[in-house]
């Protein structure tokens, strides 16, 4: 299995919070990518977290209809 944290992930630290390009302006930006790419979690807590997504993703009737129409349009399966 791949590591969910790999060696050449940077800490949270390292984000360009003083980065002088517009995306990273506002308060909120930075503590939004933190969360988004849940960077406070343990391994175990990521683990858990990717299971649940994925099991969530496999009973989904959008992945279900999204799949079929790659099936469709593309010939992806």
């Amino acid at each position: 299995a791949l590591p969910l944290s790999p060696p050449h992930a940077k800490p949270s630290s390292s984000l360009p919070a003083g980065s002088q390009l517009p995306c990273f302006h506002g308060s909120s930006t930075i503590r939004n990518l933190k969360e988004r790419f849940h960077m406070n979690m343990t391994e175990e807590q990521l683990q858990l977290l990717i299971e649940q997504m994925v099991d969530g993703s496999m009973r989904s009737i959008t992945t279900k209809l999204y799949d079929g129409f790659q099936y469709l349009t593309n010939g992806i399966m």
